[in-house]
């Protein structure tokens, strides 16, 4: 009984996915005890919240997933106007939804939401993809974008806009286009430069000349770069790390939890990071690659992409060699809701790989 008990409970679940994640979130907890650790047992919360969610996730088939996706684009979408218009302003920016009961931040709606939408909408125009269905897919990008950018919040746009970016890419658009769009947006960078927000055009300046504001805007930049150069190849040990123990590392437990990492455990920390991500990432792209249908090839592409870019953008920023614009460190960061978005993606991936044999209609 406990047997056929463990099967079915064990039967969407993908091995390799399930180690994977695993030893990431065993990692995390390793450097997390070392950052923060009056954090740890909220972090374990967060962690059973996420499998559970990834649970829920792996069960539900492809099929059930596409009846999901225009109506929680819509409730997303609904949700982002109504926090520019209702929302709360904390810092500076409007980003979160008082409920009464909770508060919530639609903008992490859409990173799921977003390629759930436009793979569907793919998959209604499979049989013929002409330059319009690449036009309309990219204005139900842009419109969410444009929402949450308004807030601001950079961080989270830039990973919607890339969700999206993946999918219509995956979708076969041509490359002539994808060039031209290259070359458009380099031109208009002087006018994208003027519709910065002061502190974002500071956050760029601070990216290239940090020692300007050394103990101002190129705070963060100069002493998480000290911390990763200082730990060397085999780091300065866990726990030993002077930089994040002293608490020169701002928000070393979320955003620059790659900097104490990088002290701490040196670069074969890091590549042992970088190993597990590629590992990550390699299987999700297996798992697209044998998706039967344009719906479930997309979204696993994207959701797989997205791994990428959220390790990407972050370990850039944390390195210097991009703008900070406040992306965790997936699978690392302390946070729920981030996590819970990951898990989501993981979840997502087994349930497409379950139901890779079955014929859709």
């Amino acid at each position: 009984m406990l047997r056929r008990l463990w099967n079915r409970l064990a039967a969407p679940i993908d091995t390799p996915l399930m180690v994977l994640s695993t030893l990431l979130l065993t990692y995390a907890l390793v450097i997390l005890a070392s950052a923060s650790p009056d954090r740890l047992a909220s972090q374990a919360l967060n962690m059973g919240v996420a499998l559970i969610v990834m649970r829920l996730a792996a069960q539900m088939p492809p099929q059930k997933l596409m009846y999901f996706a225009l109506p929680t684009f819509v409730a997303g979408l609904v949700l982002l106007v109504a926090v520019a218009l209702f929302g709360d302003v904390s810092k500076g920016a409007r980003r979160w939804l008082n409920l009464g009961f909770m508060r919530i931040q639609p903008s992490e709606i859409m990173k799921i939401a977003m390629p759930l939408m436009l793979a569907w909408y793919f998959q209604n125009h499979e049989t013929y993809l002409r330059w319009r269905e690449y036009l309309v897919a990219t204005i139900i990008l842009l419109v969410p974008v444009a929402l949450i950018a308004r807030q601001p919040d950079l961080g989270t746009a830039i990973l919607v806009l890339a969700a999206g970016a993946y999918v219509i890419f995956l979708a076969g658009l041509s490359w002539r286009v994808i060039l031209a769009l290259i070359v458009a947006g380099a031109a208009s960078a002087p006018l994208a430069w003027s519709m910065l927000r002061d502190y974002q055009r500071a956050r760029i300046l601070t990216l290239l000349d940090p020692e300007s504001d050394p103990l101002g805007k190129g705070f963060h930049i100069i002493q998480s770069t000290i911390a990763i150069g200082s730990g060397g190849i085999f780091g300065k040990g866990w726990g030993q790390g002077t930089q994040a123990q002293l608490e020169f590392i701002p928000e070393r437990h979320t955003d620059f939890v790659f900097a104490v990492l990088g002290e701490e455990l040196g670069l074969i920390g890091i590549t042992l990071l970088m190993i597990l991500y590629a590992l990550l990432i390699g299987r999700g792209l297996m798992i697209a690659a044998q998706a039967p249908t344009l719906f479930s090839r997309l979204l696993a592409g994207a959701i797989t992409l997205i791994f990428f870019t959220y390790g990407f953008v972050n370990m850039g920023m944390v390195s210097g060699i991009l703008p900070v614009v406040g992306v965790p460190l997936p699978f690392i960061s302390y946070g729920g809701t981030s996590l819970v978005t990951l898990f989501l993606g993981i979840g997502i991936l087994m349930s497409i790989h379950k139901h890779r044999m079955l014929v859709q209609k």
